[in-house]
């Protein structure tokens, strides 16, 4: 068996790391207005994003860290995933990016992070940390009190109490709830991915990934991916490698999904590894720089490699992001105020305003415009290319005239021929304008975004704000693709105890592909699936 090319079943059916670069939302939204946005409370204007399918938080954490460029504003981020696991992902990497500088140093911080984030196995030390921290927000989760104390950032109050529930049981699975290797041995379940994926051409993959990686990624931006890194992470699914690869052996739990399977004519879900095996994690932080030294080339080949810069990028970020971490009363408070080398009080640092994250239920994307808090709220509205599928006019409604909506193309996904590509963009324009918005003029062209807006009493007639203040094209955040073939024999692990299977998103074809549904869970029948799970797994699916 050969896998065709253009099959899209290399991207998996869930998404963990965004598969275009970072942006900055501020950047992509209309500029401030501040007599009709202004919080009557604090004076300041708001700005409020609804993003579906951001997956890992990377435009979150760029805006936030990019904020001192722009005048003040107080940002609401509403966030809409298919998958308590990718919710859960964003809480330990927000926990991370905001853990006190006294406790974690940058430099761990930053390397805990590309590991958590793009690796399928981690270093023990790593590991630790992962169940510590999921441990506590396991005992949060069902406690709002103390999570509004400890976590004044997070609100989980627009989630339904089952999908609490399974939050807590996606932390509770990460901090070690079910002991050994065997609960998610990574290394044989990514391994059958990828003999599953390549089928015939497995003896001869480290060529499939030289012409994946020469022929599609380099010709499509993507210069700065070195061979030897792309190889390395394709064959064992470690991305970046800063220690010896020897410390390398412990299951990322955070990569693990559930899925339902048919086995013997029953429904029972399983866990597995149903991730990206094909681009990789190199795109989100690792091909764009502020610092343009990094992207620089001799003799034609770039002299840093994507998980340098990747790692050049990620520790900036945590940089900045420390002032958002410090506490208010400490930021603000002169007693605390540091004093010169002659006694003299230094000014205190600029107190950054607060921020939200609010993470809406599953599958509500087609019902937010029923509530009238939501209806014309949002500046901006952000679709991942795996989520193309929820835009509608329904979901235009939550937008305010003027707003802007931003998609991510599928430019990064290796196995789409270059007509699907253009394929893709023509129906994503059919969608927008459909969902009431137009192209937005004056808008940079771009092969990752395309950029609209909301046609209403104020058309934007001026330049986009990203190309006229100097700032980088925004990339946006790409789930994959969904799978279509059935998971091999030993590509699943029985999941007792896990998560509620959730309905699969409808997937409507685009151009001899399909798009999204990158839920947590999928339902099989085909007859191949109905012996993917082992015999002792063969009991109902429990109730939560």
């Amino acid at each position: 068996m050969t896998t065709p090319a253009g099959s899209g079943t290399g991207f998996g059916s869930v998404s963990w790391w965004g598969l275009s670069p970072a942006v900055d939302l501020q950047a992509e939204s209309p500029p401030v207005d501040p007599d009709s946005q202004a919080d009557t409370e604090h004076g300041t204007p708001e700005l409020n994003v609804l993003l579906l399918g951001s997956v890992d938080g990377r435009h979150l954490l760029r805006t936030l860290t990019r904020a001192a460029l722009w005048p003040r504003r107080r940002f609401r981020f509403y966030v809409l995933e298919n998958n308590m696991e990718a919710v859960a992902r964003h809480m330990l990497i927000f926990s991370l990016a905001l853990e006190d500088p006294e406790k974690m140093g940058l430099q761990e911080r930053s390397e805990t992070f590309l590991e958590v984030w793009g690796n399928a196995l981690l270093r023990p030390s790593v590991a630790a940390f992962v169940r510590t921290q999921a441990g506590r927000l396991a005992r949060l989760v069902p406690e709002p009190d103390r999570l509004a104390e400890q976590l004044p950032w997070l609100s989980l109050g627009a989630l339904k109490f089952r999908e609490r529930d399974a939050l807590e049981a996606v932390f509770r699975f990460w901090a070690g709830g079910e002991k050994g290797p065997e609960a998610f041995p990574m290394s044989r379940l990514w391994d059958s991915r990828l003999r599953h994926y390549l089928g015939s051409r497995y003896d001869a993959r480290r060529g499939v990934s030289d012409w994946d990686l020469h022929m599609k990624l380099h010709d499509r931006g993507a210069r700065v991916i070195h061979t030897s890194e792309f190889r390395r992470w394709r064959d064992t699914g470690v991305a970046f490698e800063l220690r010896d690869s020897s410390a390398y052996h412990v299951p990322n739990r955070t990569l693990a999904s559930g899925r339902l399977l048919s086995h013997r004519g029953e429904r029972v879900a399983a866990r597995g590894y149903w991730g990206d095996i094909v681009t990789g994690p190199f795109v989100a932080f690792g091909i764009e720089a502020d610092d343009e030294t990094l992207l620089k080339t001799s003799n034609g080949q770039p002299i840093k490699t994507a998980g340098e810069i990747t790692q050049h990028n990620v520790t900036e970020l945590f940089r900045e992001m420390a002032a958002w971490g410090r506490p208010r009363a400490t930021q603000g408070d002169p007693a605390q105020v540091q004093g010169d080398a002659d006694g003299s009080p230094e000014p205190a640092a600029p107190v950054p305003e607060p921020f939200t994250v609010h993470f809406l239920s599953l599958g509500s994307a087609q019902t937010l415009h029923h509530k009238s808090c939501y209806k014309g709220r949002f500046q901006l509205l952000y679709v991942a290319c795996g989520m193309v599928h929820l835009l509608s006019p329904e979901l235009g409604a939550c937008v305010a005239p003027g707003g802007r909506l931003i998609v991510e193309l599928a430019q990064f996904l290796v196995d789409l021929r270059q007509e699907q590509l253009q394929g893709f963009s023509t129906r994503v324009g059919e969608l927008a304008q459909a969902a009431g918005f137009a192209p937005q003029p004056g808008a940079r062209r771009s092969q990752t975004f395309a950029r609209f807006y909301k046609a209403g009493d104020s058309a934007p007639s001026h330049k986009d704000p990203a190309v006229g203040s100097g700032t980088p094209p925004p990339e946006v955040l790409a789930p994959p693709l969904e799978a279509t073939n059935p998971p091999p024999e030993d590509l699943t692990q029985p999941l007792e105890g896990g998560i509620p299977p959730s309905e699969p998103l409808k997937r409507p074809s685009v151009s001899g592909f399909t798009v999204g549904g990158f839920g947590s869970t999928h339902r099989e029948s085909d007859p191949q699936t109905r012996e993917s799970v082992p015999p002792e797994t063969n009991s109902p699916i429990p109730n939560f």
